[in-house]
């Protein structure tokens, strides 16, 4: 008997369905669903109009959510505990791809930014994306291994994690993309303030980060494109024939819709192509006009479940790593969606970010999902 126990406890048992926190699984799904049926809205019309397969964006987005299912499916294999172990690797993996992009004939540019690697079939990858896992993964590996009678990590500690985190944020800054920095700065700032680091790396990283933005602005390291946009964001009436009419075309679409919206494939604004990138990083202003003030509600309401659950498994995490990733997560898809949701209204300056499990694209979809696989694999392991 004492045998047969022993060796139960040794095996470990198959994941199941029941294993997994089905509330946090039923927000993403429900996320998912409205993202299909809007990406669906803010294409087909003018798809159709112009002779085009109306159904283009619908299929490769579903092609996309798919894949980062099963992405997110064989994340919760492996017990995260032993996901440290490679995770020196995956760090690599993820600089690899971001320096890829910078190589001529390999990366291709996008709205100005040297960002995506081509791949057979019209698909492209974003590295930048994937590389928000390899980050958090790494900084958590470092702040939590604690030596001797260490109760939080040292200066030393938060100095090597933020090396892991400064070689991949400086090739991010060279394509350049200001909208992944700001979120993985974000999550750099979260993941050192929960390990229990000394406060001052906290005052100090956001002094750095507010000088830091300065003088890349004043030096010319930002991009004209990226300046006019946080013009706009000051001053809408700045760049009237471009950031500055994207953000006003948001508002008013968004606007639009009224309380209840103007029905699915019904709005006008978003079936006349008056919001550019409407499918991707402005795709809220489609659930604003055509699900009005309610569904985009609702639509914020998924989002509070999903972090609120997220943050009940870090809670629940027996140890500091699992709890340091978990957090990495919930400060990405937290500032992620307050930034895209914040810049369609004015509030955040507009940095080209997709609102998360919603917005077309497939290396948004990958990595979001890879994050959700993370948080249900530290939950099943906290619930054993």
């Amino acid at each position: 008997m004492i045998a047969s126990d022993l060796l139960a406890r040794r095996e470990p048992r198959r994941t199941s369905l029941r294993d997994f926190d089905l509330v946090l699984s039923g927000a993403v799904i429900g996320l998912l669903a409205i993202g299909i049926a809007l990406v669906y809205a803010a294409t087909r019309d003018w798809f159709a109009a112009n002779g085009l397969d109306p159904e283009y964006y619908l299929k490769r987005h579903v092609i996309n959510i798919l894949i980062g299912s099963l992405l997110a499916w064989g994340t919760t294999l492996i017990d995260y505990r032993l996901i440290r172990a490679y995770t020196p690797i995956l760090w690599a993996i993820g600089v690899l791809g971001l320096i890829l992009v910078l190589i001529p004939g390999v990366g291709a540019t996008v709205n100005g930014a040297r960002a995506w690697i081509s791949l057979p079939g019209g698909f492209q990858i974003q590295p930048a994306e994937l590389a928000k896992i390899s980050i958090i993964v790494g900084m958590a590996l470092i702040l939590s291994e604690l030596t001797g009678n260490q109760k939080y990590p040292g200066h030393k500690d938060v100095l090597k994690a933020l090396i892991v985190a400064a070689i991949p944020l400086l090739l991010i800054v060279s394509q350049p993309d200001l909208g992944t920095v700001l979120i993985i700065s974000a999550a750099v700032v979260t993941i050192i303030a929960v390990s229990g680091a000394p406060t001052r790396w906290i005052f100090g990283l956001v002094a750095v980060a507010i000088i830091g933005g300065f003088t890349a602005v004043q030096v010319g390291a930002v991009s004209e494109y990226q300046v006019k946009r946080l013009e706009s964001f000051i001053d809408p009436s700045a760049d009237p024939m471009f950031s500055g009419y994207q953000l006003r075309q948001a508002r008013i679409t968004i606007g639009s819709g009224g309380l209840t919206g103007t029905g699915l494939f019904q709005g006008p604004q978003t079936n006349g192509r008056f919001v550019p990138e409407q499918q991707t990083d402005f795709i809220f202003t489609v659930a604003g006009e055509q699900l009005g003030f309610l569904g985009a509600g609702f639509i914020i309401f998924l989002y509070g479940v999903l972090l609120f659950r997220a943050f009940a498994i870090a809670r629940r995490s027996e140890d500091m790593f699992g709890r340091l990733v978990c957090i990495g997560v919930i400060a990405w898809f937290g500032f992620q969606t307050f930034e895209n949701i914040g810049m369609t209204m004015g509030l955040m300056p507009m940095t080209g970010v997709p609102l998360p499990f919603i917005s077309y694209g497939g290396s948004s979809m990958f990595a979001c999902l890879i994050g959700v696989g993370l948080l249900q694999n530290v939950h099943i392991r906290s619930s054993r």
